[in-house]
């Protein structure tokens, strides 16, 4: 099995690819509003997840239900922190009734939800599995090794998922790779994906209500 560890990295690099292309093509090269960006955006990513989860045996349900109370009390504490960024950033106009329901669900509930997934709940998971194979997990200083590696495989996702919108090109990558950042580590620290993944809706719904032309959060946003 020892052989096959560097077949879950190779899943990291196919999510940043998917995550560049995604985004350079539906958003940066046909310009599509975050509504229809989001169709393409979600069923690829979930066909992309639902791949990962079949081709490596995960156990969901064991995955959620492991440290649970932490990963709620991580992701209110990461919450805190998201949406007081949310906050500080100029409003704008949104959309009311009907409208502003799809949105919570469309723009919040379910690209939060595909982000976390993709940006962080994978890269962890797929660096954690490879490296236990290689039994560097089973020790304190091997752990702490491996959830940096973990890290910066979030980071490369991330970076490559951003560097496909326009708006993001040119130096307004810090953000997101901070942001997206604490949300992996709190997903390690805590060791339950529900940290990044309920913090990250949180941070997607916030948005939704604060503004969705303005809050940086929620690309793609296109200049006149």
């Amino acid at each position: 099995m020892n052989k096959m560890w560097y077949a879950y990295l190779g899943w990291i690099v196919a999510a940043a690819l998917l995550g560049f292309v995604i985004s350079a093509v539906f958003a940066g090269l046909l310009r599509l509003p975050r509504s229809l960006y989001l169709i393409p955006y979600v069923i690829c990513t979930g066909i992309f997840l639902y791949a990962y989860v079949r081709w490596s045996g995960l156990a969901i349900g064991d995955l959620l239900r492991h440290h649970w109370v932490w990963g709620l009390v991580g992701a209110v504490l990461l919450t805190a922190f998201t949406v007081n960024n949310i906050l500080s950033q100029p409003v704008s106009p949104r959309s009311e009734g009907f409208s502003l329901v799809f949105d919570l669900l469309w723009s919040g509930v379910v690209y939060g939800l595909m982000d976390a997934l993709l940006l962080s709940v994978l890269p962890v998971l797929a660096t954690w599995q490879a490296f236990t194979l290689l039994n560097w997990t089973g020790s304190w200083p091997g752990k702490i090794l491996v959830g940096v590696i973990a890290v910066f495989a979030s980071l490369l996702v991330t970076v490559a998922y951003h560097l496909g919108y326009p708006e993001y090109r040119g130096g307004g990558l810090f953000g997101p790779a901070l942001g997206n950042t604490a949300m992996t580590l709190g997903y390690l620290v805590t060791n339950n994906p529900l940290a990044a993944v309920l913090s990250h809706i949180a941070m997607h719904i916030a948005g939704v209500l604060h503004g969705p032309a303005s809050v940086v959060q929620l690309p793609p946003h296109y200049l006149p």
